[in-house]
């Protein structure tokens, strides 16, 4: 049985009442074990378990993925998660769940108050996963394993053959070790009797029935989205180190807009410098605005701007619902698994956008004397930056770390 360990994004919410979570699991490794992505989506692959009647082929129309027989497991664990837990008297439900090739995301809504924690049910979900895999594979599951046939290695460390020489039974170990004493376990027995997920998982706790729907939204949604990212690598690019004009950036998107031949910047005060109304319902603004659009009608121009002001935000807006060009700075940095929310997402497959975000923005400096980590001098700094893309032509270096 793996051990309970996860690390809850809100440190202070109570995982015992009521509430509905987006969870993330990523498979040990990155291993693709859950399903694969059908190469022709302009028919239904042929399957290649012919004789298995335990596998279900979804259409092609319906999704890009198929799933192995592992995440067909795993799915249906997930689908009889409400039934598990009601026999230990909490009620959950859940509502959308999907196996991408190496994570899992699934909604789950706690109905009443429990005595266990959302953590308890996801250990046990993940524990279950765990005994199916290893059964599959002709392997006794983890908390039926004798210690001692871990242990027996020269390799193991002290404390573990200690454990073992008190007959203590695998699942036993695992729950009373620390999260250091499970890495240094996990090196040196192999690879089928690890558990299937990584010990942590992602919780994003869910704000209101909208927050709730487009969690549902964004779960149905994730293999058309990866699908996107592959098959158009060069509109869907996520780079972690690309060198512009002497500065490190992340990347996701159209990396060629920074060739353009015209790179305009959109900068507003929030108030108008004399009249101090809102910028954005000026007559100046109005002008502006004018003459931003018709350089992008024009062709040959790319927005570039951070978003940050009213009016800043409202011609980024209308960059991305309108297909206009547009490179958006943020201050979010792009890691590894990163990717935008749906209207950028679009946007980028389109071709249309570019997100950048510097990795080095609050080594920039104060802003009139306010700290570079607050948000007044990020914003600053930020636009300080899309000056410099205005004017960069040059060639973007794309760096491997």
């Amino acid at each position: 049985m793996e051990a309970l360990s996860y690390r809850p994004r809100n440190a202070g919410h109570d995982y015992y009442g009521r509430g509905t979570y987006l969870i993330t699991l990523v498979v040990s490794g990155r291993e693709r074990l859950l399903s694969h992505f059908v190469p022709d989506l302009g028919r239904k692959e042929e399957p290649s378990h012919k004789g298995d009647p335990g596998r279900k082929e979804e259409p092609s129309h319906q999704s890009p993925l198929a799933l192995t027989p592992l995440g067909e497991a795993v799915q249906e664990a997930w689908l009889q998660t409400p039934a598990h837990a009601c026999t230990h008297g909490n009620k959950v439900a859940v509502h959308a769940c999907v196996c991408m090739p190496d994570h899992f995301h699934g909604v789950i809504e706690v109905l009443e108050p429990m005595e266990r924690s959302l953590g308890d049910i996801m250990q046990a979900f993940k524990a279950s996963c765990t005994s199916w895999w290893q059964q599959q594979q002709g392997l006794p599951s983890s908390c039926n394993r004798p210690i001692s046939a871990d242990c027996s290695s020269e390799r193991a460390p002290t404390w573990l053959r200690e454990k073992a020489a008190l007959h203590y039974n695998e699942g036993a170990l695992i729950r009373s070790m620390s999260k250091k004493q499970r890495q240094e376990y996990y090196t040196f027995v192999a690879r089928q009797q690890r558990p299937l997920f990584d010990d942590n998982y992602d919780d994003t706790v869910c704000l209101d029935e909208r927050h709730r729907q487009a969690m549902i939204a964004y779960v149905h949604d994730n293999p058309r989205r990866a699908q996107l990212r592959r098959l158009l690598p060069d509109y869907m690019r996520r780079c972690l180190h690309v060198q512009i004009g002497g500065r490190s950036y992340g990347a996701f998107g159209n990396l060629f807009l920074l060739r353009w031949p015209r790179k305009v910047q959109v900068m507003c005060h929030r108030r108008h410098p004399v009249s101090r109304q809102p910028y954005e319902e000026t007559d100046d603004y109005a002008r502006e605005r004018s003459e931003w659009e018709a350089a992008v009608m024009a062709g040959g121009t790319v927005i570039v701007t951070p978003g940050i002001s009213r009016g800043e935000q409202q011609m980024k807006n209308e960059c991305i619902e309108r297909g206009y060009p547009l490179i958006h700075l943020q201050a979010a940095p792009i890691g590894p698994y990163w990717k935008p929310e749906k209207k950028r997402f679009e946007a980028c497959v389109s071709g249309s956008l570019l997100i950048l975000a510097p990795w080095d923005l609050d080594a920039m400096g104060d802003v009139g004397h306010v700290p570079s980590d607050s948000d007044y001098s990020r914003f600053h700094n930020l636009n300080t930056l899309a000056a410099e893309l205005c004017t960069f032509e040059g060639e973007a270096k794309i760096k491997k770390k």
